[in-house]
């Protein structure tokens, strides 16, 4: 009997090292001592017979090609990558050495991995759903017809027809467990493109969910029925630690970037890595991403580790780093370019020409500055609404630090020291076109803006609610990024009426990027782009660092329990007192579902109407845990945008400082977040400037620092600049009375130079790979300049309350290990840019914390930080006691029984589910379940006005009426069963507009329009 064998190269099996015998294969020399290399470096075993062989079979020139390819890369498996870069590139082998070694190897699988023993990849297709990173190029296209397994589907063919956003959709909805193909059969794919293909976007995702989403997505549902409002569309693919990829979205947000606007929204693709990955850099950059037909390639990434807001986030979830993929694809789709040119086609192999599109950032001297420079664009801005082709650009002069004989003073790294650093200027017609309402403006979708290129000749107010300064003096600062012909631009530009009309002037140290003479001239995506104003600053408040270093100073810890005892008092008046509701209301609005809480003050709501005082519970405790943090709100002091003197009248120990009432004089208190040394705040005479009223005008709002002597103050105040950075300013006469300054910063501690390649000098592929490996790698690192923080805190605890047996340390030695660690802080600070690798030593990290920092281990801090968090009052009536559920008198009248029963179906059987769902799809107070709640709640307005919001509604009053009236009794009724005021806010969230107006009427009185925005500038 014949004895079966079993086959060596099963369809689905990863080959074994010892499925062939073990020969002793002989290769050239300088393939083995690169093997032998590759071996050592990667802690690899050595490879066995049968790669040994197909190394020999391609010969010596096509094996040393294929090693210094995976030299380049991280190996998790020898044997198995060999032969998968055999398969992969064989252009790297001769025409003879190919079919040699074709013709004496046995067919693999091609789900033979290249990511070690038993990892299996089912097959080539791009459209699993969790697909494969970067190891698989397109098949070609003569294998798209067959409909195998590794190539192109049928229904991937059909769908890729539709618009790309829905395409996105039924990716993101088929899950992370199951291919395309497993979910949509052929024939579904093409009633998909010939049935649903053409519907609105609400109903196309509607039926995608009910079809696929429901029981295969894993994520947060997009609910929006604002597809087509002009927003944002962010589409984002996750990359776990293995390189399988899922996708996510779509979802629409109110921002845009100039990447977005250069290229469309589809054309941009997020994509999140885990801090700890094991993705090859060089696989990445070859192989890029594949969505439907379409292939991604890495882009740009930016570093926001010195971002309040990012560290929070990567607090709460420090797995995921972000980046941005282009889709090299004919922009034919996504119209001119903005000078009106013929649209720009991105070359698949051509990824740094694209980014010259952009700016030249290759000219930049080391890959740090390449990084942190050519992120600019991804700054949240507003289209400047100019065109760059017709204003005068002019380069003036920066202003240099002098001894007093007139010697340019150098800093420690060999630069000349600045007055000017970051500041130019803007003729008053050109500032005259920002928006005034720029909150707002940077809201809005950029077709809509650029509709009012007439502003001048506009009233003070357009149909989206945007004001222009036709008929007030323009903002006196405009922090901005420039992109224009190559060069990178970025900085303030502050108001000059003396220039000349439509001029802009830059000086050299605002220019981050310039132009590479030896390109040609080609289209450029050339903009100016808005990231902040000087605007009318709200009373500012104090923070942890602020009040450590005041006491420092001298300023006694009872002064700051006075203002929070004050601050205290101040949030029981919300309950009753409406002007402190209302501000505390619209300073919270933003949270606050479009300043609901606001609407029902302003609308004359009585203040102990039930669901109100739930509201205003909620704003009372939000300002409490501020006021635990240190937030606490001083009187006479405020945050301005600071810039240079242009007149260059004052002193070097002067300010001129612009408010309301014109310019400030007598002594100032100066600081910048996040200064931690202990001469950071700096005394300084406030001076009345009359040369600058020719200048600037009426202009208000911004701090102005002198340009004489041998260094910037502003420079010495936490290493600043002036390129939008905001100054705390106080001239709070009890903080002037007791704060003693100290000597200003001055670097103790260097951390060496990084040693680096320009980018110039790489290969085109070279670069990518470098870039790569800098995200993917160096964000292992850590976030120092955050430890450095947290240690200083620590440490500064310590040595303001000596004694009380937290430490055993001396006074001297904490304040080494202070100073030590602010110039770690401040080189981790600038590390993005300057590339320097900053460690924090071990023996300058405190060994307890205190414990309002929340770490551990820790010990119960006596310091004034400490006191604050543990502040206590009794508590208040209004929160604690339970409120009966009550309705508005004028709301008691006849309503419809068609309304009343239409909404109690839809509230009690839909909307109930639907939040409950929305409700799961996080964890408490995340974005996620936010973002699910809006939507629920969203879905529900469009049901009740057919519209955004009543003001937009094309129904009749009455009949809006009439079912808002219904809502807030079918609501309110319910609320009474369970005696909880919560859950009236379905009326309010969904009809508050109705509901208010109505309440108005029956007062007899005639509302008024106030914008949020000018309520907000009514209450700071």
């Amino acid at each position: 009997m014949a004895m079966e064998v079993e086959d060596p190269f099963p369809d689905e099996l990863v080959l074994p090292e010892t499925v062939l015998t073990m020969l002793d294969w002989p290769l050239p020399p300088p393939v083995e001592a690169l093997l032998q290399e590759i071996c050592r470096e990667q802690s690899q075993e050595p490879p066995d017979a049968e790669v040994r062989r197909r190394l020999a079979d391609i010969g010596e020139d096509g094996a040393i090609k294929i090693l210094k390819r995976i030299s380049c890369c991280t190996i998790k498996h020898l044997s198995s990558f060999i032969i998968y870069m055999v398969n992969r590139y064989p252009e790297c082998i001769s025409e003879d050495n190919r079919r040699r070694s074709h013709e004496s190897t046995p067919p693999l699988s091609r789900s033979f991995s290249p990511l070690g023993k038993g990892v299996q990849v089912e097959g080539l297709n791009p459209l699993k759903a969790k697909r494969r990173l970067s190891f698989y190029s397109e098949p070609p296209p003569e294998c798209s017809e067959r409909g195998s397994s590794g190539m192109i589907s049928e229904q991937l063919k059909l769908l890729s027809q539709l618009e790309f956003r829905k395409l996105f959709l039924i990716l993101s909805y088929i899950g992370s467990r199951k291919k395309l193909e497993d979910v949509v059969s052929p024939n579904e794919a093409a009633d998909i493109l010939g049935i649903w293909g053409n519907l609105p976007m609400t109903e196309f995702e509607s039926r995608i969910w009910n079809a696929y989403g429901r029981q295969n997505y894993d994520g947060d549902r997009p609910k929006y029925l604002d597809w087509d409002s002009g927003k944002t569309h962010m589409y984002y693919c996750n990359v776990d630690q293995g390189g399988n990829c899922t996708f996510k979205g779509v979802r629409l947000t109110t921002t845009r970037t100039h990447l977005q606007r250069a290229l469309g929204d589809e054309n941009v693709l997020c994509v999140r890595f885990p801090a700890e990955n094991e993705c090859c850099p060089k696989m990445i950059a070859d192989e890029g991403i594949l969505v439907g037909l379409r292939r991604y390639r890495f882009f740009v990434y930016k570093d926001e580790k010195e971002k309040k807001k990012n560290l929070e986030e990567r607090k709460k979830d420090p797995t995921l780093l972000k980046c941005y993929f282009i889709s090299i694809v004919e922009r034919s789709n996504i119209g001119p370019c903005e000078d009106g040119r013929r649209p720009y086609t991105f070359s698949e192999k051509k990824i740094n020409e694209a980014r010259s599109q952009f700016m030249h950032v290759h000219t930049v001297p080391s890959i740090a500055k390449y990084i942190a420079r050519f992120s600019l664009i991804l700054s949240k801005t507003i289209k400047f609404p100019i065109d760059l082709a017709n204003v005068d650009i002019q380069d003036i002069e920066d202003i240099p630090c002098r001894d007093a004989n007139g010697h340019i003073v150098y800093d420690q790294d060999g630069e000349p020291r600045i007055h000017t650093d970051g500041t130019g200027y803007i003729s008053e017609d050109l500032a005259l076109k920002c928006p005034k309402g720029f909150r707002s403006a940077k809201f809005i979708s950029d077709g809509n803006f650029e509709q009012f290129q007439g502003f001048t000749e506009l009233e003070d107010t357009n149909m989206e609610g945007i004001q222009y300064w036709n008929r007030e003096p323009p903002p006196l600062l405009m922090q901005f990024r420039m992109f224009n012909n190559g060069r990178a631009i970025k900085g303030t530009l502050l108001i000059n009426k003396q220039i000349g009309p439509g001029k802009i002037q830059i000086r050299p140290s605002m220019v981050k990027v310039e132009k590479d003479p030896k390109i040609l001239a080609t289209s450029t995506f050339n903009s100016l782009e808005i990231v902040a104003i000087s605007h009318k600053p709200r009373r500012a408040n104090l923070s942890k660092f602020l009040i450590l270093l005041l006491s420092y100073g001298g300023v006694p810890e009872e002064y700051f329990l006075a203002l929070m005892k004050s601050a205290w008092e101040e949030i029981k008046t919300i309950y009753t007192d409406k002007r402190a509701a209302l501000r505390a209301a619209v300073r919270y609005g933003e949270t606050d579902n479009e300043f609901t809480t606001a609407k029902l003050i302003s609308s004359g709501v009585p203040m102990d109407e039930p669901y109100l005082q739930d509201c205003l519970s909620r704003l009372a405790n939000m300002e409490k845990d501020n006021l635990k943090t240190g937030k606490l709100p001083t009187s006479d002091s405020y945050y301005l945008m600071g810039t240079a003197d242009p007149t260059g009248t004052l002193n070097s120990d002067e300010v001129c400082v612009i408010l309301d009432n014109g310019h400030v004089t007598g002594k100032v208190l100066v600081y910048k977040h996040p200064g931690l040394h202990f001469g950071d705040i700096h005394i300084m005479n406030a001076k009345y400037v009359e040369e600058l009223n020719h200048i600037v005008g009426n202009a208000k709002y911004g701090i102005f620092f002198s340009t004489k002597g041998p260094i910037s103050a502003a420079s010495e105040i936490a290493n600043s600049d002036f390129d939008g950075d905001m100054y705390w300013v106080s001239m709070n006469p009890q903080l002037l009375t007791y704060y003693k300054a100290s000597e200003p910063w001055s670097r103790i501690h260097a951390v060496p130079k990084a040693v680096t390649k320009r980018p110039s000098e790489f290969m085109p592929d070279e670069l990518e790979y470098e870039l790569l490996r800098v995200f993917l790698e160096g964000k292992k690192l850590g976030n120092n300049m955050a430890v450095a923080a947290d240690g200083w805190l620590a440490c500064m605890d310590q040595f303001l309350t000596l004694g009380n047996n937290c430490t055993k340390e001396k006074p001297a030695d904490l304040k080494r290990k202070i100073l030590h660690l602010i110039d770690l802080y401040y080189e981790a600070l600038d590390a993005p840019k300057t590339g320097k690798t900053v460690n924090i030593p071990r023996k300058l990290m405190p060994e307890k914390y205190p414990h309002y920092m929340e770490r551990r281990p820790s010990y119960q801090s006596t310091s004034v930080l400490g006191k604050l968090y543990d502040y206590k009052e009794p508590s208040i009536a209004e929160e604690d006691s339970q409120k009966e559920i009550w309705k508005l008198p004028c709301f008691e009248v006849e309503v419809p029984e068609t309304c009343l029963s239409l909404w109690k179906e839809r509230y009690h059987k839909e909307y109930l589910p639907e939040m409950s769902e929305a409700m799961n799809c996080g964890p408490p107070k995340s974005e996620a379940r936010k973002v699910a709640a809006n939507n629920v709640m969203k879905k529900y307005k469009q049901l009740l006005y057919e519209a955004r919001d009543f003001e937009e509604s094309r129904r009749k009053d009455d009949d809006i009426f009439n079912e808002a009236l219904a809502i807030y009794h079918v609501c309110y009724d319910y609320a009474k069963m369970s005696n909880d005021a919560r859950k009236c806010g379905f009326a309010w969230r969904v009809a508050a507009s109705a509901l208010c107006k109505y309440h108005a009427f029956k007062q007899k009185d005639r509302p008024i329009l106030i914008l949020p925005s000018i309520l907000q500038e009514i209450l700071r």
